[in-house]
């Protein structure tokens, strides 16, 4: 059977895995009807296995890691059904892509799985999508399964690059970052435009322009080596077996964007503003005191304006965001996010970050795992922001309503925080460790009325 070489960067992934924090990508997504397995199956083959063969590939340790074909692969082996128990409504969802996140993806088979759920909220239908970090970043993962829905609206569109349309689309997701280069991201029926900045904060455009960043930055990386292990606080500690997961009620965008406006703060200041007065809110209910926190911020390296290879892989960086948590008001907090959000959007922190990864990649296993718990104990969680469509799409026939994913959080992390925007709407979700905080529903509660201090209401 064929072999491929793997990246250093995607062997670093796949070591990362340990008992109580696996690198597995998982995303729920709920639609209007359930879907029809044998429509995804035909999807999945013709806009996924056929263009990204790592996703019909396993991995082989033989004097290095490889991936390996799969000469028998039948799609229909990793398209699963679940059922949830009654009422099966988005609690019971919750629950089961809890449990999911904890169960591993064996090395004898593609690494990844979706399972697909009917009857969900009465009548409608969910699925959950498992990938490893080995095969892509979150980011590619997110173009993936974009690239497998369709925009019922739209007249269909030959594949390949599109234009972008930056002033429509950089308004909608609030110039998160400012000088970010905008591209456009190849779907197979309908273009979307995205700004680079999915998954964090990106100011360069090119690998070359980041190795060169990196070079010649010896302040980004004193920082990352430098910096002390975060706070020890009641969200960091021993790891369990078992996660959990809950999400918001939509939130409206444009409910979000005028605040934000109002406040002079982007739309991303003001969502991260609100998470960190849900963990102020959370440390003094626990008797902790209230002291700023890192989060870890992924954000993308790869150029939107080409497709993705089919090799996939990884390429992001890392940057680290002191969280506000000591302001006592909610209008201070946004503005303290605000400064601290500006003074590193020109930060060479991620590209620095990605050349750590790839050379933890080629070093022994346990150096690696060493430094991985430096490199995380210097934060207490990891936390995400997704633009998605601004309108509705389908996927083999059903309406999307909904999605929301999480990537890993390595280490000895235990908090993982996802926004993720789509049609006008804004879900935040979370996935915790449930023995280091079994009350996450308390987190959720705690973000929205801290969200709605700022929103005026």
């Amino acid at each position: 059977m064929t072999r491929h070489p793997m990246s250093a960067a995607d062997a670093a992934w796949l070591r990362m895995d340990t008992p109580t924090n696996l690198m597995v990508v998982t995303a729920a997504q709920w639609f209007d009807r359930p879907l029809d397995p044998a429509r995804v199956a035909e999807v999945l083959q013709e806009r996924m296995i056929d263009q990204f063969p790592r996703f019909s590939q396993r991995v082989v340790d033989d004097r290095g890691l490889w991936w390996e074909d799969v000469e028998d692969f039948d799609i229909h082996a990793r398209i699963k059904r679940m059922t949830l128990p009654a009422p099966a409504g988005r609690a019971e969802l919750e629950k089961a892509v809890g449990d999911q996140v904890s169960v591993p993806l064996p090395w004898g088979r593609p690494l990844w799985d979706l399972y697909l759920i009917d009857d969900y909220e009465g009548g409608g239908g969910a699925a959950v999508f498992r990938m490893h970090h080995a095969i892509a970043d979150g980011f590619s993962l997110v173009r993936v399964l974009l690239s497998l829905t369709d925009d019922p609206d739209a007249e269909p569109v030959e594949i390949g690059p599109v234009s972008a349309d930056h002033g429509s689309w950089t308004e909608w997701v609030g110039d998160a970052v400012s000088g970010a280069v905008r591209g456009a991201v190849s779907l197979v029926s309908h273009p979307l435009t995205v700004p680079k900045w999915m998954w964090g904060l990106a100011t360069t455009t090119t690998m070359i322009d980041l190795a060169q960043v990196v070079v010649s930055d010896t302040a980004a990386v004193s920082k990352l080596l430098l910096l002390p292990a975060d706070h020890d606080t009641v969200l960091k500690g021993p790891l369990g077996h078992e996660k959990q997961t809950a999400w918001t009620d939509p939130i409206s965008f444009e409910a979000v964007k005028s605040a934000s406006k109002a406040s002079q703060a982007t739309i991303n200041d003001l969502l991260l503003a609100s998470v960190a007065g849900a963990l102020r809110t959370y440390l003094v209910r626990h008797g902790n005191a209230a002291v700023d926190v890192r989060a870890i911020v992924p954000f993308n390296l790869r150029p939107l304006d080409k497709p993705l290879p089919a090799e996939l892989g990884n390429q992001f960086g890392l940057v680290y965001l002191t969280l506000p948590l000591r302001a006592d008001t909610h209008e201070e907090r946004l503005s303290q996010m605000t400064q601290r959000m500006t003074a590193i959007k020109n930060s060479a922190e991620g590209a620095v970050a990605y050349g750590i990864l790839e050379v933890l990649g080629r070093a022994p296993a346990a150096v690696e795992k060493l430094a991985i718990k430096i490199f995380t104990a210097k934060g207490t969680g990891v936390m995400t922001n997704v633009p998605g469509p601004r309108s509705p799409v389908t996927l083999a026939g059903s309406r999307l309503l909904g999605t929301i994913g999480w990537g890993p959080t390595s280490g000895d992390l235990g908090l993982g925080v996802a926004i993720f925007s789509y049609a006008g709407e804004i879900t935040v979700g979370f996935c915790v460790d449930k023995g280091l905080i079994p009350d996450v529903d308390s987190l959720r509660t705690d973000f929205m009325d801290e969200l709605g201090r700022l929103l005026g209401e």
